[in-house]
């Protein structure tokens, strides 16, 4: 089965892309599966809680019963295997859009004292690693307990 085939099925979409599909649609599914990333960042009093949430989330999210492991955005159309290069843009920008929610936050943090300026891109940058990285880890089989391991390691590297 090609990776656009399984990024189909993750999110019901079927054989058709997703930008065949009615935008609200496609959102809606986005927001079901990764709404715990924005709900991370938004909701957590500090940034170091927020991506704490975060990583520990997608930990259990990427693992989960019944639906692919790890992250469709993550992993879907990066390969050249999809019909589609409009997918393949979306889903990069979406890529691009996490990085850039994750810089934002990080900088709202900077501005608190919680962390100097000079750490965040370098911080949103790892953040962005270590997420990548427990999605390909989970798609390899990792189990819950060892993302968990990965990410609470993670956040050990949360600049003093």
């Amino acid at each position: 089965m090609t990776v656009a085939a399984i990024a189909g099925r993750a999110i019901r979409l079927g054989p058709v892309t997703l930008m065949t599909r009615p935008p609200s649609r496609s959102r809606d599914r986005m927001a079901h599966y990764c709404g715990y990333v924005e709900c991370a960042l938004r909701e957590e009093p500090t940034a170091r809680a927020a991506l704490a949430r975060l990583l520990r989330e997608a930990a259990a999210e990427f693992t989960a019963e019944g639906r692919p492991r790890g992250c469709l955005v993550v992993f879907a159309a990066d390969d050249g295997t999809t019909a589609s290069a409009e997918v393949e843009r979306t889903l990069r920008e979406r890529r691009r859009q996490f990085a850039a929610g994750l810089e934002a936050r990080l900088s709202l943090a900077a501005e608190a004292g919680e962390l100097g300026a000079e750490e965040v891109p370098a911080l949103a940058r790892f953040a962005h690693a270590v997420f990548q990285g427990m999605s390909q880890q989970a798609r390899d089989g990792a189990r819950r307990e060892e993302l968990e391991a990965v990410a609470e390691r993670a956040m050990r590297a949360w600049p003093r």
